[in-house]
């Protein structure tokens, strides 16, 4: 008779789930960044970039920053928060249509392709956070905060909107595919509309109240109120904070679902 597995060799059910938590993150990695620590290495730096070209193009054309006198400390305190909420509501739906296969496996559902690729893009966006600080540093700008505690409530809060647009976003594309082209379009037009290139406070008073229903651009000012509490920015936080939630619950309990059903 075969010996019966020890105690010890029997793994709970949470050592398990972490198990294919890590399978499924190690996996995100290597797809999308290849075998080598290179290719994530390029996927971290890319948020860098689109930060200080915008710097560049601004210096070059010798234009003042709309708020403050440094124009990499403005642009990094939009970009950052807009950025992070847009890769997490990306990538979340282009990962489940890459691994949706995998949840044929009893042991994977749709959720945990959710979470690992929430779980990556965090990961990826606070090391991307490290780099844009350091070179802010070396080009002689302090990437401190007045506020800390309202930089961090901020960034948070970008996080939540990622993720609560992310879950709705595979929700819709199990209806509808094509909205992954869809998306890429609407966050053109969000990227545009959010404040990153240009102070919303200073459009027509009109104008300024439609445009602050794009979670976003409030989630951007958050930020921005945290170097510059002296510029009387107004940001609605139960709104931002109330949108990312309300999004992810309703992103997730469809997700829950959905995966309840291709497995049934």
């Amino acid at each position: 008779m075969g010996e019966r597995p020890s105690a010890k060799s029997r793994k709970s059910p949470i050592e398990a789930y972490l198990h294919v938590l890590h399978a499924l993150m190690l996996r995100d990695m290597r797809t999308r960044f290849g075998a080598s620590m290179w290719g994530y290495g390029v996927v971290v730096l890319w948020p860098c970039v689109h930060v200080f070209a915008l710097i560049t193009i601004y210096t070059v054309q010798k234009l003042a920053a709309p708020l403050g006198d440094d124009r990499a400390l403005f642009f990094a305190t939009g970009a950052v928060p807009v950025l992070v909420f847009q890769y997490i509501s990306r990538e979340v739906m282009k990962s489940v249509i890459t691994n949706r296969p995998l949840t044929y496996y009893p042991q994977v559902r749709l959720f945990d392709l959710v979470f690992s690729r929430v779980l990556v893009e965090i990961v990826t966006g606070f090391l991307a956070l490290l780099v844009v600080s350091a070179v802010l540093i070396a080009l002689g700008t302090n990437p401190i905060p007045a506020e800390p505690l309202t930089a961090v409530c901020g960034y948070l809060a970008a996080i939540a909107l990622g993720i609560g647009i992310g879950t709705i976003n595979v929700a819709i594309i199990g209806f509808f595919p094509g909205w992954l082209i869809g998306y890429a379009l609407f966050s053109i037009v969000l990227y545009v509309s959010s404040g990153v290139l240009f102070l919303p406070s200073y459009l027509p008073e009109r104008l300024y109240y439609w445009a602050k229903y794009n979670p976003a651009l409030q989630g951007a000012e958050w930020m921005r109120s945290a170097y510059y509490p002296a510029a009387g920015l107004r940001v609605d936080h139960l709104y931002v904070v109330m949108f990312g939630l309300t999004a992810a619950s309703v992103g997730l309990g469809l997700v829950v679902r959905g995966g309840g059903r291709q497995q049934g």
